[in-house]
C-alpha cells in the first residue's frame, strides 16, 4: 500500500485552503497512512459467507397511523390576523 506523503498533504491541505505546520504536516500524513492501512486491512477481509446488513437491528415503524382530525376554521385562523392576501397571511417585508 502506498503511504501518504507530505506532497499529498500539501496537496489536500491546499485544496481545502488550510494552512498547517511543518509538524502538522507530519503527523497529519501518519495519520492519514494509518487510517488507509487499517482500511486496506479491512478490505482483505473474506466476506464471501455473510449476508449483507442493511440495519444493525430490526426496526420497526414506531410512528403513529396517519388520522385525519377536524382542524381549526379557517375563517376562525383569518379572522385574528392582521392582514391577508391571496388566501395568506400577509407579513411586513423585512429585506
Amino acid at each position: 500500500m502506498m503511504a501518504i506523503t507530505i506532497k499529498d498533504v500539501e496537496y489536500i491541505a491546499h485544496l481545502s485552503r488550510l494552512e498547517i505546520t511543518e509538524e502538522e504536516k507530519v503527523q497529519f500524513a501518519k495519520e492519514l497512512s494509518d487510517i488507509l492501512e487499517h482500511v486496506n486491512r479491512l478490505s482483505k477481509i473474506n466476506t464471501d459467507n455473510v449476508e449483507p446488513t442493511y440495519f444493525a437491528v430490526d426496526t420497526k415503524n414506531v410512528y403513529r397511523e396517519d388520522v385525519i382530525k377536524p382542524s381549526i376554521n379557517r375563517e376562525d385562523v383569518f379572522a385574528a390576523a392582521p392582514s391577508i392576501e391571496n388566501g395568506g397571511f400577509k407579513v411586513p417585508k423585512i429585506i
